[in-house]
């Protein structure tokens, strides 16, 4: 076929393209040549060109007619886009008729031209519907350009806002098919603010009706019933779902402050928003102070329902109370204290459960409550938190562990308070961080500050002056387990023994129990107290450990080998007194020990000791009380000595 092809030239000749077809096949020449003339061969030649011509005639054919076929169909389509064209060019000059006949009709009197008048109203109408129906075949077709002339011719009749709102509708048509309607939302409004401006000369004005459409009917709706179904049934659940709801509204409104809505945009959504929401934002902070007292008391009562406790009332007014009250603020038994079996009725997963539904509830009022209301609101959940973690928890244990504290009589007394005291600690150093991170942002500028400072003050200090009556009183009562430790196991005769010369013990047995109950206390007030607060208790019990110890060695007499023996004692007394890391106890029981020393020196040398460095600064009568405990007091020489 190839070869077929190359045969013909333009112009074309039949004697011409067959003397071309001989002259190429083989023993087909006339006239000599290399081979000689062979007609069968010439023949058979001729025969499958011939075939060859046909097949080529056949394909030309059809390729003719698929030609012919689609010049019609394009002659077709052509001829209607004309005929469209000149349609819409009928119907936009028909507009412009009707528009100024419509206008014209306006002017004239109604007696005179009604039935004029009514044919103009009728056919204005129809050509507004018509072009309506044409806009919005436009829209579903997508085509942008048909858009723009439809809108265009419709600016100036009534039923342009309806074509407004047909655009709007027919934009929404599959366009929430996710989980997420706000994400939808989003993209919808997107989307339809890159085509707008496209299509209508107010595009700003389309894209915020579009914008209130959604935010009025499709938000509104969903929000509705989101809330609605929980609303009265499950406060918790109502607050999480009005707190995220509001959120991703407000999300989408700061996506939306991008597009241009006109002139205020920022007030034209927050009133779309507050439409949405007023209903339930007028009585939020109700809502939310009733689910946090409820569920702060759920709270409390499980924790207390879980140690089998049944709280007892503080404050009742009554005789037990009178006598509860004197006892807490005195060491006189008014009859036996509450055993709490070492139970200090403080919880730090209640406390965190507490602060975190609080915070929750801070985080919510940030952002549901109007800016005028904020401190007011935030003010309120404070006193709640106040009530129950403050008062019904931490005061609560603290009037428990008060009344725990055994009299200072008391033997073998498990001494718990201290343990009450470093929860307490604890508690308040996370109730104080609330206060900062959570509260203070939210009441810093108003008056409602100084109103929360004050309150959080006067907690502080009733705590304080609580946890100071407990920690003096437990103070008392490890002194008073020193002087059973001192009673039951000191001896008359540790300080005077029958036999001089066969001591062998380096310090008493009653001085060995007493420095390890000390150690063992000094290194619990450590352990449940933090900054100045450790030296300063220490620096108290050290005080009262060293008039404990003063007083108690003022009740012997000392042969010369029971003061050295003394001595010994008030030296292991002054390592433990190290302990405490205070310099004024340490110098105390210096002191005492320098004073210890005048129970053994010589009669001679006893006026040189008493003005030496560490006794010459004391009264004379505090030296002389010591020297009195002597057994040799009495000996004409050492009075003379000493006077």
């Amino acid at each position: 076929m190839a070869t077929t092809a190359e045969l013909f030239e333009e112009p074309f000749v039949a004697d011409e393209y067959i003397e071309r077809l001989v002259w190429r096949t083989p023993g087909g020449g006339s006239r000599g040549g290399p081979e000689a003339f062979d007609p069968k061969r010439l023949l058979e030649e001729f025969v499958n060109h011939i075939q060859e011509l046909q097949i080529m005639d056949e394909r030309i054919q059809r390729k003719v007619e698929k030609l012919e076929q689609q010049c019609q169909k394009e002659a077709k389509e052509f001829a209607k886009k004309v005929q469209e064209l000149q349609k819409s060019n009928q119907i936009k000059e028909a507009a412009d008729i009707i528009q100024k006949l419509h206008l014209i009709a306006q002017e004239l009197p109604f007696d005179r031209f009604s039935e004029v008048k009514s044919k103009i109203a009728s056919k204005y109408h129809d050509l507004e519907c018509q072009l309506i129906q044409e806009f919005t075949s436009a829209q579903r077709r997508g085509e942008i350009s048909r858009m723009r002339e439809v809108a265009a011719v419709l600016l100036h009749f009534k039923g342009y806002s309806h074509c407004v709102d047909v655009y709007i509708k027919q934009c929404q048509e599959g366009a929430y098919l996710r989980n997420d309607i706000f994400e939808d939302a989003a993209i919808l409004c997107q989307r339809v603010n890159k085509q707008v401006g496209d299509i209508f000369s107010n595009p700003e004005t389309v894209l915020a009706k579009l914008i209130q459409n959604v935010f009025e009917i499709k938000l509104q709706s969903f929000v509705k019933d989101q809330l609605e179904e929980c609303r009265k049934s499950d406060a918790e659940q109502y607050l999480k779902n009005l707190y995220d709801l509001y959120t991703r509204t407000t999300n989408l409104s700061s996506k939306l402050m991008e597009f241009n809505l006109g002139t205020d945009k920022q007030t034209f959504l927050s009133k779309l928003i507050k439409s949405i929401f007023i209903s339930y934002l007028e009585n939020y902070i109700d809502v939310e102070t009733g689910y946090l007292k409820s569920r702060s008391a759920m709270i409390l009562q499980r924790y207390y329902d879980s140690k089998n406790h049944q709280k007892r009332s503080i404050g009742t007014g009554g005789i037990q109370d009178l006598k509860e009250r004197i006892r807490q603020r005195t060491n006189l038994p008014l009859g036996p204290s509450i055993d709490t079996h070492g139970e200090t009725f403080l919880s730090q997963e209640v406390v965190v459960n507490l602060l975190q539904e609080t915070k929750q509830a801070f985080e919510r009022c940030h952002r549901l409550s109007d800016p005028s209301d904020l401190p007011r609101n935030a003010f309120r959940i404070f006193t709640i938190l106040v009530e129950f973690l403050c008062i019904e928890h931490i005061d609560y244990a603290l009037e428990t562990g008060l009344a725990g504290i055994p009299s200072s009589d008391s033997k073998n007394a498990n001494l718990y308070f201290l343990d009450v005291v470093h929860q307490a600690n604890t508690i308040f150093h996370l109730f104080d961080k609330q206060f900062n991170d959570h509260l203070m942002p939210l009441i810093s500028s108003s008056p409602k500050l100084s109103e929360c400072l004050q309150k959080k003050k006067e907690i502080i200090e009733q705590m304080e002056m609580k946890l100071d009556t407990g920690i003096d009183r437990t103070l008392n009562c490890m002194i008073g387990q020193m002087k059973h430790i001192l009673a039951a196991e000191q001896k008359k005769t540790d300080f005077k023994p029958e036999d001089e010369n066969n001591v062998l013990i380096q310090y008493t047995n009653a001085c060995v129990k007493v420095c390890a109950y000390v150690r063992k206390q000094v290194e619990k007030i450590k352990n449940s107290m933090d900054g100045k607060n450790v030296d300063t208790v220490l620096m108290e019990l050290g005080v009262r450990f060293h008039r404990l110890i003063y007083e108690h060695l003022q009740q012997y007499s000392y042969s010369c080998m029971g003061g050295m023996l003394a001595i010994c004692d008030v030296a292991e007394y002054r390592k433990c007194a190290k302990d405490f890391k205070i310099p004024l106890v340490l110098q105390l029981f210096d002191t005492l020990h320098a004073l210890c020393n005048l129970l053994v020196v010589a009669p001679d040398n006893l006026k040189q000791v008493c003005s030496g460095e560490q006794l010459a600064n004391l009264d004379k009568n505090i030296l002389h009380s010591f020297v009195q405990l002597r057994a040799d007091y009495r000996s004409a020489r050492l009075a003379r000595h000493f006077s």
